[in-house]
Order: C-alpha cells, then sequence, then structure tokens
C-alpha cells in the first residue's frame, strides 16, 4: 500500500520506502532485526570500494560509541550527499526499517529542516545546512548469525543501534532535535505553525501545569534549565539516581499523561522495539519512575524535563533560540539506557 509521507522526496524514493516500513511493520515479534539486516545488506552492496571503506568499520571499533548531534565538520560513514540515487534509496529504506513509520517521519522532517535553515541563516556563522548532510555507518559483518552496529546522524539527528540475529540488542542513544521548534513560515514540504517535535514538548507542559503547588515542590529540582541534556555525545548516560516526583504521588489523571509522553517516544521505534521496551518498563514497574522539571513552565523561557525509570531516561531541553533568535525555541530530545548504551554494560 503506497501512503503518503510528509517529506520532499521523489515519488519512487516514497513508494520504496513506505512499502519498507509496511513489510517491518507487518511481520512478527522479532521483525526488526531482520528487516534491518536485509536492509543493511542491501545498502552495503550498492557501494564502490572507497565508499564501504569509508563506510563500514569493525563492531568494535572506537567510532562505533562516537555520538553526537551538533553539527560536524566531518563525520563517520557514507554522507548521503555523496551517495548515488539508487544509494540512497536504499540508505532511506534502512532508516525505514529501524524506525516505526513516525519515527521515519520524523527523522526525514529533522533532516528536511536543514534545508530551512539553509535559508533562515543565509550564510551566517560556519555551520553547513544541508538536508543530505546525514552519514550511515555499518559496525561489523551483517549477517543473520552475526552481532553488527548501526549508525545513522547528522545534525539534530543520532540513532545507534546494536543487531544480533532476531534481536536488536541496543537501540540507544535515540536522539531527536529540532531548530525552530515551530516552522515560522511556508517552506517545502511544511506548513507554517508545523511542529515536528510537538507531543514531547506539548504533553509535558500539560503534566507539569496538572501539578498542585505541592507537587512542583517535589517536581521542579531547578529554576533555571540547564544548557542542554546531560552526557551529550559520551558514551554512557548519567548515572545520577532518578529525581522529582514519583509516579505514584501522582493522580491518575496525571499518571495517564506521563504514560503519554513516554508513549510519545517508544512510537519513534518499530512496534516490536517498542513492545520490548515497554515490557521492560512495566516489568520494573512504573511506581519507580520520576518526572523532573528544570525552569520556566511557559513557553518561550527555557525549560527542561527528565523522566527516568529502571530500564531508560528521558531527557527533553528547550533552552537555546532558534535561527531568528527566538528564545527557547530549539529542543533537543533523547532516549537512553541507563544499564549503558551501545550494547555495553556500565559497571556497577
Amino acid at each position: 500500500m503506497r501512503r503518503k509521507l510528509l517529506v520532499g522526496l521523489c515519488l519512487t524514493s516514497i513508494v520504496s520506502v513506505a512499502l519498507a516500513a509496511a513489510v517491518v511493520q507487518q511481520q512478527g515479534r522479532r521483525a526488526t532485526a531482520p528487516a534491518m539486516t536485509q536492509a543493511a545488506t542491501a545498502w552495503l552492496e550498492t557501494l564502490d570500494d572507497e565508499q564501504r571503506a569509508a563506510g563500514q568499520y569493525a563492531y568494535d571499533a572506537e567510532e562505533r560509541i562516537g555520538w553526537h548531534f551538533i553539527p560536524k565538520a566531518s563525520r563517520k560513514g557514507v554522507q548521503v550527499k555523496e551517495m548515488t540515487d539508487e544509494q540512497r534509496e536504499a540508505a532511506y529504506a534502512l532508516l525505514s526499517s529501524c524506525l516505526s513509520r513516525a519515527g521515519y517521519t520524523k527523522a526525514r522532517r529533522i533532516m528536511a529542516i536543514e534545508d530551512l535553515l539553509a535559508e533562515l541563516e543565509r550564510g551566517r556563522g560556519t555551520q553547513i545546512r544541508d538536508s543530505a548532510r546525514y552519514y550511515v555507518t555499518i559496525f561489523g559483518e551483517v549477517s543473520p548469525e552475526s552481532r553488527w552496529g548501526l549508525s545513522i546522524e547528522g545534525h539534530h539527528l543520532s540513532l545507534n543501534f546494536v543487531v544480533e540475529g532476531e534481536q536488536v540488542v541496543s537501540m540507544t542513544p535515540m536522539f531527536f532535535g529540532l531548530n525552530p521548534t515551530v516552522v515560522n513560515r511556508d517552506f517545502e514540504g511544511f506548513r507554517r505553525g508545523a511542529r515536528v517535535l510537538a507531543d514531547e514538548e506539548l504533553l509535558a507542559f500539560e503534566l507539569v501545569h496538572s501539578l498542585s503547588d505541592e507537587q512542583q515542590k517535589i517536581a521542579i529540582i531547578q529554576e533555571q534549565a540547564p544548557a542542554d541534556i546531560r552526557n551529550a555525545g559520551e558514551a554512557h548516560p548519567p548515572t545520577d539516581a532518578a529525581e522529582g516526583i514519583a509516579f505514584g504521588e501522582l493522580t491518575t489523571v496525571q499518571q495517564s499523561r506521563l504514560v503519554s509522553i513516554v508513549d510519545t517516544y517508544l512510537r519513534n521505534m518499530t512496534p516490536d522495539v517498542a513492545r520490548e521496551r515497554r515490557s521492560e518498563i512495566d516489568e520494573a514497574g512504573w511506581e519507580n519512575i520520576k518526572f523532573c522539571w528544570q525552569g520556566a513552565t511557559r513557553p518561550g523561557i527555557g525549560h527542561a524535563y527528565r523522566i527516568q525509570g529502571p530500564s531508560f531516561l528521558i531527557e527533553f531541553n528547550n533552552n537555546q533560540a532558534d535561527a531568528d533568535g527566538n528564545p527557547a525555541a530549539h529542543i533537543h530530545a533523547v532516549w537512553r539506557n541507563p544499564h549503558g548504551d551501545f550494547a555495553l554494560r556500565i559497571a556497577e
């Protein structure tokens, strides 16, 4: 079935990627891992020898745990801009295989907004803004029997996976960012007022606004938002204990709102991976989850939140200006594993 994606792609790529996403979502519980293995193999087969050398590292290469979402002069892997049409189509199919349809659309729109940034900045600064300035890297030998890794990364997007056999053994860090938070003009594929990461922010405002004064005293741990998410670019997330208000201290309605925020992040993942992460949360117990807020409780002033449980850590930060200078209009949001990202266990 052909479904319209809200991204400025050619029709051929739209159909190809939509079909790839449909295959992932129509298969069984462990569908994502074999789909990723198949898509990664197909992409590697399109590369020439020079591209293969740039795009495939040993599994234990140091570059596998080197990640970041900031604009960088160069990155590991093969840049989408330098791919042929066939290679790009295969790269987008690989991206589609490791995210849900909603997550894939979100990632492609984040990429597309780089072209809007280029228009907004009009050459100001030293950063290159380009929707094709994203890089794909494979770590290890891709096969149904091996353990291998995948990185798809560029400005405001860092997706990192480890696959082994029928299982996605790691999918963190999973980072999505956005500048501007609200598209303030009509642009290719976007309408004025579009918000790519809307629920991540608006649902959290609903939750913090619903807290009583006594609850806010527990949940709001700082009057000012931090400059950014913690441990950005580091191989592991922070190991600090969870802070803020516990799930059990919320009303039933507030608990439902917190679950909705968590589900917003889970919906970026393929259905089988999301089910596994949700099962881990359920098994660890929602009563062990805490929500904390930092900064202002209204838009336009720096704000941030964390949701942390035994099996996951969500960090959201909106404390930077957008390309037009509007304050607190620049989102960074990440899902991490408190036990260790990149399938690497943090020493107890």
